[in-house]
């Protein structure tokens, strides 16, 4: 089984986005892809909030898709309200962060009571990571000295700072190091040598990237299957709390 941790959703014309689930589950069905994490563009709340949408998106494919509810953590206490809504009330599995469309630092205190939350209600939190301020694997890092939550690092750290994140994860254990758009296979195997096949998920970012091209940065490292299969589905299952061996969530 293949678990896509990190992928989108979002039709919102005024910003020229739309990609469709019939987009999307095209690529998945190519690549051999069974089920996606998948989260808007647009920040909740928000001028184009995206949570209703992503609500439809994962009702629509609940085989097929896992929502995150993609949050602007400035909004405090009804940030926080409409993410309780998402996970209690619509079934969604984790929260997405972006700090760089929100422009909220990852440690600040909005930020954490909202990561505070994904704790209480334990579910992971998506940070995208990469190479500008605001994402920066340090301040990640930071973030999570300040939380109990799941933080998976995207991307692990962009172009530059892979091997930083890699070193911020050896020193948090509760970060995890999502592969998506890393284009350096090398970092992908010394974040497992280093870290753990267990500290480390399978995401795509498509449509914007390739899944098949994600997908052979796994199959070209020096893994056992075990570790495969890890890295492929079971760490993530894990985290959402899924039984994929029926295919169902874990009671």
């Amino acid at each position: 089984m293949i678990i896509d941790a990190h992928a989108h959703l979002d039709e919102v014309e005024s910003f020229g986005w739309k990609d469709t689930p019939s987009t999307l589950l095209r690529l998945m069905d190519a690549a051999g892809i069974d089920t996606a994490v998948v989260t808007t563009y647009a920040d909740t709340p928000g001028p184009e909030d995206g949570v209703e949408r992503l609500r439809e998106y994962v009702d629509d494919h609940r085989d097929r898709f896992i929502g995150f509810p993609r949050m602007d953590p400035r909004y405090g206490d009804e940030a926080i309200e409409i993410f309780e809504q998402a996970i209690i009330e619509y079934g969604m599995k984790g929260l997405k962060l972006h700090p760089v469309s929100n422009l909220s630092n990852p440690y600040s205190e909005f930020n954490v009571e909202l990561l505070e939350t994904a704790a209480r209600l334990d579910v992971p939190v998506l940070f995208h990571s990469g190479d500008r301020i605001l994402c920066l694997p340090r301040q990640i890092g930071e973030a999570a000295r300040k939380t109990k939550a799941t933080l998976i690092m995207g991307h692990i750290g962009g172009f530059f700072n892979a091997r930083e994140a890699i070193a911020v994860a050896a020193e948090h254990e509760n970060i995890i190091l999502e592969t998506s758009a890393l284009p350096y296979p090398r970092i992908i195997q010394e974040a497992v040598d280093q870290l753990g096949a267990d500290r480390v998920i399978y995401g795509s970012d498509q449509p914007a990237a390739n899944p098949h091209v994600e997908l052979e940065k796994i199959r070209v490292l020096d893994l056992t299957d075990e570790q495969r299969e890890l890295i492929l589905s079971r760490n993530i299952a894990n985290l959402l709390d899924l039984d994929i061996e029926n295919g169902e969530e874990s009671s």
